[in-house]
């Protein structure tokens, strides 16, 4: 009697603490997101926040998620650490909760350009997904490596539309995430910049998973439902190669109606860790960077920005 007395008086507590109906989730269409493709493509969000309704939302870049959290539109995200650094300079009420995935971003050149190496990119137009998103940060800062700062045309446009470009010879590189790299590769393209070349040796935050402030401390449990969802989905990446892969695939071909090869989807993989965790000491020299290249003027205050508590709990 007592047991359940206390379980019924855990359940109120739970359900007064929770006030939303339903968890508003953006994402990409990324390999870089893999974690949340997988997820949604299996269910594993759904089946953890139970009754409560998930509504997600694909964007084609961070800038844009930022203005849907600004906007009040989402409650969870999968970003970059670029626009998710810059928006909690600029005042949005997020927190990082979790990593999503390491490295996964390549440049690639087109075929005929000439280009073999970053100091050949001089003069050239090279794509990012977005001004001031991670791979613009991260091209910023290798052409100032180069000396070559004012010297490259950047163009923003969306990843899955850089084949269309390069086919039209509208754009001479792009430095994209996966398997947008790997299917420009697949498509003639050269690799001038792997995952390892562009920064740290790898060793670089490339999605995280941001949450509003306001929706969490309001709904503590389904913040780590979704968390639970989130482990599901990267351990079965880890563990089951050749049906994640199928899994990616199906979702990547839902929301761009382009299927990807498998071969170039596992070359994808291959330069991608999918990961719940992220190096903090590289996240910060991040915020460096984005200081370097004029997106923001202040760093973060990293004990208001990085909450682990609620992966913590979960795991």
């Amino acid at each position: 009697m007592k047991k359940l007395l206390f379980t019924t008086l855990l359940l109120i507590g739970a359900a007064s603490a929770q006030k939303a109906t339903t968890v508003r989730l953006g994402y990409f269409p990324n390999v870089t997101h893999a974690a949340a493709l997988v997820g949604l493509e299996k269910g594993y969000f759904q089946k953890e926040l139970g009754n409560v309704k998930l509504s997600a939302k694909e964007f084609v870049a961070g800038t844009a998620l930022n203005e849907a959290f600004a906007a009040g539109e989402i409650d969870i995200g999968f970003i970059g650490p670029g626009p998710a650094i810059n928006g909690a300079v600029r005042g949005l009420p997020v927190q990082i909760i979790a990593g999503a995935s390491n490295a996964g971003a390549v440049l690639v050149a087109r075929k005929g350009t000439g280009i073999k190496s970053y100091k050949d990119l001089a003069g050239k137009k090279v794509a990012v997904p977005t001004l001031g998103n991670t791979q613009d940060i991260s091209l910023r800062h290798i052409l100032k490596e180069e000396g070559l700062t004012g010297k490259v045309t950047i163009q923003p446009l969306a990843p899955a539309d850089v084949a269309a470009a390069f086919a039209a010879k509208q754009l001479d590189a792009a430095l994209v995430p996966e398997p947008w790299g790997a299917v420009l590769e697949n498509r003639g393209g050269t690799l001038v910049g792997n995952e390892k070349t562009v920064w740290r040796n790898g060793d670089y935050p490339t999605t995280l998973v941001i949450v509003n402030t306001k929706f969490a401390q309001e709904n503590p449990e389904l913040v780590k439902a979704f968390l639970r969802g989130h482990i599901k989905a990267v351990n079965f990446i880890k563990s089951n190669g050749p049906a994640a892969q199928a899994s990616i695939s199906r979702e990547l071909l839902k929301l761009t109606k382009e299927k990807v090869d498998p071969r170039v989807l596992q070359r994808a993989l291959k330069r991608t860790e999918i990961t719940t965790s992220f190096n903090l000491d590289a996240l910060k020299e991040y915020a460096d960077l984005n200081k370097e290249a004029g997106f923001i003027r202040t760093l973060p205050d990293w004990n208001t920005l990085i909450n682990p508590s609620y992966l913590n709990e979960v795991k």
